[in-house]
C-alpha cells in the first residue's frame, strides 16, 4: 500500500531488460526494442518520472550557475531561498535516481539499503522544503534543527523493520512520516499568517509578495507527499504523481525567482535613555506628541507616499523618528502602516479622478493608480475596494460616490 511495498511493475521489465546498465545512447534502443511488450501507461509514467528528474536537475544547476533573472529581470530575489532551493531540487533529482537504483539491484524492503535510502531521503527532502519555505518567509529566521529531530522516530523504526522483519514497523514508519508533514504543513499556515500581517505592518506595496504561493506549494507537497505513499495501489496514482511534479517544480522555480529581498525589520529596541534605567518601574511607552505633524509634514504635504516600495524604516528616517514609535503609533491609531499609505494613495486617486472629470480629459483608471503610487493596478484595485466597499468601476459610474468620498475617513 506504501511507497516501499510495490512500485509500478514497469521498473521490475527495466530491472530485466537491463536498460540503465547500458550506457545513456544506447537506453533508446533498448527501449525500442521492447516497446512492443510495454503498455502505453508504463511507457507514459517512465517518461513522467524520467522528465521530472531531468527538470529537477536543470532547476538545481540553473539556481547555482546563474546570475541574472530569466524570470523577471528586475527581481533580486534572496540569495538564502535560492541555494536553499536549488538543494531542493538536487535531492528531488537524487530521490528519483537512488530509489530507481534501489528497486534495480535490492527491491528488499527489509534490507539494510531500504533503511539508508528511506532516511537520507526523506531526512533530505524534508530539511530542504522546511528551509525553502521559511526562506520565503523573510520576516525573521526560523530554525530548521527540529525538523532533524523529528526524522529521529522514523529511523528508529525503519531499524526496527529491518531487524526484526515485520511490516507493522513499516506501517507506523509512514503514518508517523505523514503526521510530521501535517503538523509542519499546520506550522506553515501560522507562519505565513505572520508574515503577512509583518508585510502590511512595514511595507505599503506587496508586488510579487503575495503570501498565497507560500499556500499553494505547502498544499501541493503535502497532497504529494501523500499520494507518493500510496502511489503503488495503482499505475493510475503513479502516473499522477509524476503528472503533478513538473507544474511543482515550475512553479517553485517561478516563485523563488519573482520573490525579492526584502529588508528585515528587526524588533527595535527601546531607546538608550529608557535602558539605561533598569531600576525604574516598566512605564506604558510614551510616544512623541509631534509624530502625526511630522507625518504631516514630510508624508502628506511632500507626497512621499507616492513612492512605490515605501518600507515603514524609510518613511521613520524620513520624519526624524524610528521604527519603534511609528509602529506604535499607527498601532493606538487602529490602523496599519499599509492601511495609512494607501489611504492616503486611494485619496490622490480620487482627487486625480474629480480632476480628470472636471476637465472632461480621456481618464485611465490604470494610469491615474500607477500616478497614485501603485506599482500593481490589482494591487490598487484591493485595496480601494478594501476601503470603499466597492469596485473601481462601479465608484467611477457613480456620481453620489465621487461626493460622498470626500468625507470618507483618513
Amino acid at each position: 500500500m506504501q511507497r516501499y511495498k510495490k512500485k509500478p511493475n514497469y521498473l521490475f521489465f527495466l530491472k530485466n531488460s537491463c536498460i540503465f546498465a547500458t550506457p545513456a545512447g544506447l537506453n533508446f534502443i533498448f527501449l525500442s526494442m521492447f516497446v512492443e511488450q510495454i503498455s502505453v501507461e508504463y511507457t507514459l509514467c517512465f517518461v513522467f518520472y524520467g522528465g521530472t528528474a531531468l527538470m529537477a536537475l536543470i532547476a538545481c544547476i540553473y539556481l547555482c550557475l546563474r546570475r541574472g533573472n530569466a524570470f523577471a529581470a528586475d527581481v533580486t530575489p534572496p540569495m538564502q531561498l535560492r541555494r536553499w532551493a536549488a538543494a531542493f531540487f538536487a535531492l528531488a533529482f537524487l530521490s528519483h535516481v537512488w530509489w530507481l537504483l534501489f528497486y534495480i539491484y535490492s527491491n528488499n524492503y527489509n534490507s539494510v539499503a531500504c533503511l539508508v535510502v528511506a532516511v537520507i531521503d526523506y531526512l533530505g527532502l524534508l530539511v530542504s522544503i522546511a528551509g525553502t519555505l521559511f526562506a520565503m518567509l523573510q520576516d525573521r529566521k526560523r530554525p530548521i534543527w527540529p525538523m532533524v529531530v523529528a526524522m529521529i522516530p522514523y529511523a528508529v523504526l525503519l531499524t526496527m523493520n529491518v531487524v526484526f522483519p515485520d511490516h507493522h514497523f513499516l506501517y507506523i514508519a509512514i503514518i508517523y512520516l505523514m503526521m510530521v508533514f501535517v503538523l509542519f504543513s499546520v506550522y506553515m499556515v501560522y507562519a505565513v499568517r505572520q508574515y503577512r500581517h509583518w508585510l502590511r505592518d512595514n511595507y505599503a506595496d506587496l508586488e510579487h509578495k503575495e503570501v498565497w504561493a507560500s499556500h499553494v506549494l505547502i498544499i501541493a507537497i503535502l497532497l504529494l507527499f501523500t499520494f507518493g505513499e500510496v502511489e503503488g495501489i495503482s499505475l493510475t496514482i503513479s502516473f499522477l504523481v509524476q503528472f503533478l511534479e513538473l507544474p511543482l517544480f515550475w512553479f517553485l522555480l517561478w516563485r523563488v525567482e519573482t520573490m525579492p529581498q526584502l529588508q528585515v525589520v528587526a524588533v527595535e529596541q527601546e531607546p538608550i535613555e529608557r535602558a539605561q534605567q533598569p531600576q525604574q518601574p516598566q512605564q506604558s511607552l510614551v510616544i512623541p506628541s509631534n509624530i502625526e505633524q511630522l507625518l504631516e509634514e514630510h508624508c502628506v504635504a511632500a507626497q512621499l507616499y507616492l513612492q512605490h516600495d515605501l518600507t515603514l524604516i524609510q518613511l521613520a528616517q524620513t520624519v526624524g523618528t524610528n521604527r519603534f514609535y511609528l509602529s506604535q503609533y499607527f498601532s493606538r491609531q487602529g490602523i496599519t502602516y499599509n492601511a495609512y499609505i494607501n489611504d492616503l494613495r486611494i485619496n490622490h486617486f480620487m482627487s486625480l479622478y474629480r480632476e480628470a472629470a472636471a476637465a472632461q480629459k480621456p481618464i485611465s483608471a490604470q494610469q491615474l493608480a500607477s500616478e497614485s503610487g501603485y506599482r500593481s493596478y490589482s494591487t490598487f484595485s484591493l485595496a480601494f475596494k478594501q476601503r470603499t466597499g466597492q469596485s473601481v468601476t462601479a465608484w467611477m459610474r457613480n456620481p453620489q460616490s465621487h461626493l460622498g468620498s470626500q468625507n470618507l475617513q483618513k
